[in-house]
């Protein structure tokens, strides 16, 4: 007895591999990885705004420091001194004030000048460097200093 064997189409064989269930599990692979592309964007996206909104705070708390300096400007210029003051460029001061002004190329007054903040009441004119102080704040104070060049040697 022989047994005739059955007819195969070509629809039966896979074709290079690829049967319906490895055609379903890469379908599956590729929609998984469209969603975590996806959503990694919408993480970007969030990190972003997140970036954008830290910047605007910052912004508008510089500007809030910038509102609140204009407002102690604008409360300065509206005292009766500064207005005074001021009118005293355009020689409106009062009447026993003798105006007067530099030249512009006026030289600046030395640090040892009579009335400067550099002559303060009480200091003596003398200046030294800071190797001299520090030596008469460590041994107190000496003799001239310019005795003590020749004798060493």
């Amino acid at each position: 007895m022989v047994t005739a064997i059955p007819a195969r189409s070509l629809a039966d064989l896979p074709v290079a591999g690829l049967t319906r269930r490895r055609i379903a599990l890469l379908l599956g692979a590729m929609v998984a990885a469209w969603v975590i592309v996806l959503f990694a964007h919408q993480v970007g996206q969030a990190g972003e705004a997140t970036a954008r909104v830290e910047a605007m705070q910052q912004a508008n708390a510089e500007r809030k420091a910038t509102v609140a300096a204009l407002e102690g400007e604008l409360t300065l210029v509206g005292q009766s001194a500064y207005v005074a003051q001021q009118a005293r460029q355009y020689r409106l001061g009062g009447a026993n004030e003798i105006p007067f002004s530099l030249a512009a190329d006026a030289q600046p007054l030395a640090s040892d000048a009579p009335g400067s903040v550099g002559m303060k009441l009480g200091r003596s004119a003398e200046r030294s460097n800071p190797l001299e102080s520090w030596l008469r704040l460590l041994f107190g104070p000496g003799g001239d200093p310019s005795d003590a060049g020749g004798a060493g040697g």
